[in-house]
């Protein structure tokens, strides 16, 4: 054997390299899971749980409405009657200001009248023959009277307005599903209706009531 050859550097063998490597990717593989976060959907990390849902917000909000309006809503005719000997007190005393105007809970029993795509006129004993009622059945719901009725409910908890318009919808929607799913609206006229609810004073001789809770004798 010459000098040259037995000065000659070993290499490595394969198997070394193998168990190498092997050791590399288990040293990645530990650092990935210890900085891995298991989230749980709806937990505390959830981004998901931080949208906004509509729907969860109006099944929450619309009970706490109607306890509200409930405890609060004026006999229309009384309500009437002050409304026109003093416009700016009666509003003091049992409006919640906001939008395009102060938001009124009121409460009635009447007779049906004609109605149109929901929207029935109610004959109410004591109020001012100059004074139309109106109570909105659905299918449509227009309007944020309910989600301003209490004053509780502002922009500045949503994101945007985006989010306020919609959660006026989902508790319009949460009240259909909670007050008026049992009620026929097409077999309405003629019959006696006792309302609770609220609307908003536009126009004073022209009430369009969005009810909290109503009943059909």
């Amino acid at each position: 054997m010459t000098l040259q050859a037995e000065r000659a550097p070993r290499r490595p063998t394969r198997s070394r390299g193998v168990v190498i490597g092997t050791v590399v990717a288990l040293v990645v593989v530990a650092a990935m899971a210890y900085d891995t976060r298991i989230v749980t959907i709806g937990g505390e990390h959830d981004v998901q749980a931080e949208v906004f849902s509509p729907a969860t917000f109006g099944a929450k909000a619309f009970p706490e409405i109607r306890s509200s309006v409930e405890s609060r809503a004026v006999d229309a005719a009384q309500l009437a009657a002050e409304l026109g000997a003093d416009k700016a007190a009666a509003t003091q005393k049992y409006g919640i200001s906001g939008g395009t105007g102060p938001v009124f809970p009121v409460k009635f029993t009447g007779t049906v009248g004609e109605g149109k795509s929901g929207l029935y006129k109610i004959a109410v004993a004591g109020m001012p023959p100059e004074t139309t009622v109106r109570v909105q059945t659905g299918p449509a719901i227009n309007g944020t009277d309910l989600r301003d009725a209490t004053g509780t409910i502002a922009f500045g908890q949503f994101k945007n307005q985006i989010e306020y318009q919609n959660a006026g919808a989902a508790i319009n929607d949460q009240m259909k599903k909670d007050v008026l799913a049992g009620i026929d609206n097409a077999a309405l006229t003629g019959k006696t209706v006792t309302i609770t609810g609220v609307f908003r004073l536009i126009n004073p001789k022209n009430w369009l009531v969005t009810p909290v809770a109503m009943s059909v004798q």
